[in-house]
């Protein structure tokens, strides 16, 4: 159970179906995180930008994703960008126009969407319990390595190949830079790192730090109730034991900041943690060959 998204939303309000507007991939937000933050919401133009829903080939299934890339742009580095547990609504699509804005060509898959439509529930606990935890990290795994195929079929360049995740998205991107041999550097912010292995989520990021074939930069909050500081501390040791690429690994925690501190939809959101992990992030991409 992802707690922590729980804690971090408004307690003790459900949202049914007729409270929820969606009518495509990166529209709208989920019924789970309404009434919306409104006056910290940042709104991200597309002018300049290609942007809107692609339909990504994977094996027989048609994925659908959310697109941003600089108009006209030649070869643009490659970054997935990889939702929450409420799939990929409105600020997730924000996230994607922001990385086109510095030169990416950014996708956001919907993850979820094989086993149900993340963004209509009102519930949290049910969303996970219906949706989430029945999402094999297996099929995860082969998704995004279709989606990195689509982006080079576009033009991208995925060789320069970057993945940045927010909580469920987040423990995701540890585990995507272990899967795939071709990416450059990740970004995972608050993803959870040690937890129960099950059949469909056999490993956390902790018990892959020896495969990791591309550093990861972890930006977490000291005050998330769901991610305790010393699962931070214990993945700092696996890292120094693990490949090259988790010694160059690195976190930077918010010791004030909660869980989902980025999401400025959100009562957890955070301006001054968010700003600053945010240019942490771009650093960390270029420095690591994927900008």
């Amino acid at each position: 159970m992802l707690k922590e998204d729980v804690d971090s939303l408004h307690p003790g309000r459900d949202f049914n179906r007729r409270d929820f507007v969606h009518t495509a991939v990166g529209s709208g937000f989920a019924a789970a995180v309404l009434p919306v933050m409104a006056q910290t919401v940042i709104k991200t133009d597309s002018q300049g930008l290609e942007v809107g829903e692609v339909m990504i080939a994977a094996g027989d299934f048609k994925l659908p994703a959310y697109r941003a890339q600089p108009a006209g742009a030649k070869n643009p580095p490659v970054i997935l960008v990889i939702s929450e547990i409420f799939g990929v609504h409105e600020h997730i699509a924000d996230v994607a126009r922001r990385f086109a804005k510095q030169g990416y060509l950014a996708i956001a898959p919907e993850l979820f969407v094989r086993q149900g439509d993340a963004t209509s529930y009102g519930e949290t606990a049910k969303l996970i319990a219906e949706v989430i935890n029945k999402v094999p990290d297996g099929q995860v795994m082969g998704d995004l390595d279709a989606t990195v195929a689509w982006a080079k079929a576009q033009g991208g360049d995925t060789s320069r190949l970057a993945i940045t995740g927010f909580c469920w998205g987040g423990r995701i991107t540890w585990l995507y830079a272990a899967h795939n041999p071709g990416v450059k550097a990740g970004v995972a912010w608050y993803g959870r790192l040690v937890g129960q292995s099950v059949p469909l989520q056999p490993r956390f990021p902790i018990d892959v730090t020896a495969q990791l074939h591309a550093p990861v930069l972890g930006l977490y909050g000291g005050q998330d109730s769901g991610i305790p500081l010393d699962t931070v501390d214990k993945m700092k040791v696996a890292l120094a034991q693990g490949s090259a690429a988790a010694k160059r690994s690195e976190f930077h925690v918010y010791a004030e900041a909660p869980h989902a501190f980025h999401a400025d939809y959100r009562p957890s959101y955070r301006k001054e943690a968010a700003e600053d992990g945010w240019k942490r992030c771009l650093t960390w991409l270029k420095a690591n060959g994927a900008g």
